[in-house]
């Protein structure tokens, strides 16, 4: 029993981490791919694990039959991942918002938490339940829940590689879904086995779960499942792709004869009619500025009319940077007049690379770089609008070439986050180019950035002159057009609407651009989310250390006075380093997409290696348990340790990222990253098996000397669950974005420093 036990739990660790990354992945479509929402996706898993482990989990003492309780919790399990799945993709349906609409704050973090209510709940209570049926068949101390902890996560890695690498390259999302619940299936009629004539009804509907889940699988009906699932997620649209590649989620829909590709949710290629007047402005107005271009640089949107439009001035050369081959892939599948005429033309070069490191390491000079993306929505987009990018970006442009950039914007009216949003980006271009042009658009606006003046000298007369010398086949700018467009008044009016706006830059370590871009959206979509917005918006680092005081000094005089709160500090040190954890997590999933722009196929591994560091220091600490004599001291290393790391992680990230461009440092880099996930998960798991022994020394056992294994295993990874809850929160939407990375990991360092106080002052 004790064998089938081990693989349950080795069962549920895998199936954890695997439906943890399903469904995060799924979400992220749904939210438009906005990083951001990773942080309230993880801390909402973690909280529902926190609530099943401790108040569901602590049940475990009124049942007499705990194996086919544990069962019971397995089959929710197993029963709701597949649902929960389906239910991501119609979520818009259900909370009645139309497909491209996107979602604020609010809906994200509570459709999100329904989603995962019944994945969580029941996952987080099974460790619980493990744990107290392990120690039935070994020791019943502190290394029992040691023990269990090591299998889930052994469980944990193998499922985030098996995911990374084998699952998600060969499987859609609802053939995973039904994959994991086989195997949890399986494994509960295992458990049943010994104990089947008293628990026939239990085990028949296992048998019969088996049998459906098997034959959804192995019958394809998976498939028919998967093709409903989609046509729901976009009702009255023929959908004729859906495939996820390493870097998005990518939909193609048609309609007539026009085909619109999607990325994540979001519209970014239009064929064979595009947005006639954004891409002629975004193109000509430019090109048009320019004397005399001849080599040209688009960073993604290329395809569907703006390369054809490029084209049609007497260029030698255009780079087409697209990040995601499978994008341009189902464009050539899916042809159109337009596409395969720009596609195929012998100026364009295309490079299946990431933008920004395509411009760090190509020697070429171009007299315009084209910015494809409207705005820094997410972070991929947004290190293509921060300083470091802008600085890139003028070492490779010509004399007198010019960065063209996008952003949101009316002609009638600018409310306070669309001005933020418009401010920070062009603080940022004036704190790399000395000339700026800027053409207000009723939709959007066009920063042309030079180093040359002559960028902003040019007026609609000579425009309209190159434009006729040109030749240029257009619909839209007439003279009189030109001359409405760039009409000084339009000038005026926006540098008047800007006044009072932010003065803050947007850079890779602090992502401006991107929080005043969601507030933005969330003023639309959410707009009674607009307070909290603008009140995040103001935290500085200094604002957590007065609190941070307060509440040490309230803890240490409540604990000194009331002697039943003499432990506490166990678990709150614990909960700390949840927080601790998750945002050390979120801290290298957020630098890990500055820098390289695709970790959405990095997530599963990232996660993986902080696992791992969980693993191997739980084992580590497992196997000396009984040899530690001194454990509080033992502790208090491992809370200085966190402490220190806090500090230590900005300094490498920043020590290594300024030599991406070196092909040697680019890969070692990535290395370091999964190093330091590792390390950083290696001291959150040393800490719970000690903090366990530590708490379940004397005085709180229990009358009559039998350790409260379920209630000290429930509180302690429900307070770790908790504090990860927290620093989902918090360092999702908070502390990155507005801190920075090195802000947010001061942050965590003081946070641990004050448990490291509190602890090493109690009297246990």
């Amino acid at each position: 029993m004790r064998r089938r036990l081990t693989f349950a739990i080795l069962v549920m660790g895998f199936s954890g981490i695997v439906a943890q990354i399903l469904l995060l992945r799924e979400l992220l479509v749904t939210f438009y791919g906005n990083e951001l929402s990773v942080g309230i996706i993880l801390a909402n898993w973690l909280i529902l694990e926190a609530f099943g482990c401790f108040f569901l989990g602590k049940r475990i003492e009124a049942f007499k039959r705990r194996v086919e309780a544990f069962v019971g919790l397995q089959l929710i399990f197993s029963l709701c991942l597949p649902l929960a799945v389906y239910s991501t993709r119609v979520l818009k349906q259900i909370i009645g918002v139309t497909p491209g609409e996107a979602l604020g704050l609010l809906p994200i973090i509570y459709s999100s938490f329904l989603i995962l209510l019944p994945i969580s709940l029941p996952h987080g209570a099974l460790f619980t339940f493990g744990c107290k049926i392990y120690s039935q068949f070994h020791r019943a101390n502190a290394s029992s829940i040691g023990k269990v902890y090591v299998h889930e996560t052994l469980g944990t890695i193998a499922g985030g590689v098996a995911f990374t690498y084998l699952l998600i390259p060969y499987l859609h999302s609802l053939e995973i879904a039904l994959g994991v619940a086989l195997a949890n299936l399986i494994t509960c009629v295992l458990l049943l086995l010994p104990f089947w004539q008293r628990n026939k009804l239990l085990g028949s509907i296992s048998t019969m779960a088996l049998l459906l889940c098997a034959y959804l699988v192995f019958s394809q009906r998976a498939d028919v499942l998967h093709q409903l699932s989609v046509r729901q997620q976009w009702p009255g649209q023929e959908v004729v792709h859906y495939q996820n590649s390493v870097y998005s989620n990518i939909v193609v829909i048609k309609r007539g004869e026009q085909y619109t590709f999607f990325s994540d949710g979001i519209p970014i290629i239009t064929t064979p009619t595009p947005d006639i007047t954004f891409v002629e402005e975004f193109v000509h107005l430019p090109m048009l500025s320019h004397p005399k271009p001849k080599e040209i640089l688009v960073i993604s949107g290329g395809a569907g009319g703006v390369i054809n439009e490029a084209l049609k001035h007497p260029v030698q050369r255009v780079d087409y940077v697209e990040l995601d081959p499978l994008l341009l892939e189902l464009v050539e599948r899916f042809p159109t007049e337009l596409s395969e005429a720009e596609l195929s033309d012998p100026r364009v070069n295309i490079e299946y690379v990431d933008g920004r490191l395509f411009v760090k390491r190509t020697p070429r000079k171009y007299d315009l770089v084209l910015v494809g993306l409207s705005e820094p929505s997410n972070l991929q987009v947004n290190r293509l609008f921060t300083e470091e990018f802008f600085w890139l970006v003028k070492k490779r442009l010509k004399e007198g070439g010019m960065l063209v950039i996008a952003l949101p914007g009316s002609l009638t009216y600018l409310g306070e986050e669309l001005k933020n949003l418009n401010g920070c980006i062009l603080n940022t271009l004036k704190s790399v180019y000395p000339h700026i042009r800027i053409i207000p658009g009723d939709g959007t606006n066009l920063f042309l950035a030079s180093a040359s003046p002559k960028v902003s000298l040019i007026g609609h007369t000579q425009i309209s002159q190159r434009l006729n010398e040109r030749h240029l086949d257009v619909n839209l700018l007439t003279p009189a057009h030109l001359e409405y467009k760039l009409h000084p008044r339009w000038l005026d009016w926006y540098l008047r609407s800007l006044e009072g706006s932010t003065q803050k830059i947007n850079r890779d370590f602090s992502p401006m651009g991107l929080f005043y871009s969601l507030s933005y959206w969330n003023a639309l979509f959410s707009p009674y989310m607009r307070g909290p917005f603008r009140w995040f918006e103001g935290v500085k680092l200094w604002h957590f250390i007065i609190p941070l005081a307060v509440l040490t000094l309230a803890f240490m005089i409540i604990r000194f006075r009331v002697a039943r709160f003499a432990k506490l500090g166990i678990p709150l040190c614990i909960a700390t380093t949840g927080f601790a954890g998750m945002v050390f997590d979120l801290v290298l999933i957020f630098t890990f997409q500055a820098l390289y722009g695709y970790v959405y196929h990095w997530i599963g591994l990232l996660v993986t290696a902080f696992m791992v560091g969980v693993a191997a220091g739980s084992l580590w600490l497992t196997w000396i348990l009984d040899r530690i004599k001194r454990g509080l001291v033992s502790f208090l290393k491992i809370e200085l340790a966190i402490a220190l790391f806090a500090g230590a992680l900005p300094v490498v990230l920043l020590r290594f990222s300024p030599y991406l461009d070196n092909p040697v440092v680019f890969i070692l880099l990535q290395i370091v990253f999964l190093f330091l996930s590792f390390l950083s998960g290696l001291l959150v798991g040393a800490e719970f098996p000690l903090a366990n022994k530590l708490y379940l020394a004397p005085p709180l056992q229990r009358k009559g000397g039998t350790p409260n294994l379920s209630g000290t295993a429930g509180l302690l990874y429900g307070s770790d669950l908790f504090g990860g809850w927290v620093g989902g929160i918090l360092g999702g939407v908070v502390l990155l974005p507005v801190l920075g990375l090195v802000g947010t990991c001061a942050a965590v360092g003081m946070l641990k420093a004050s448990s490291l106080i509190i602890l090493a002052t109690s009297r246990i």
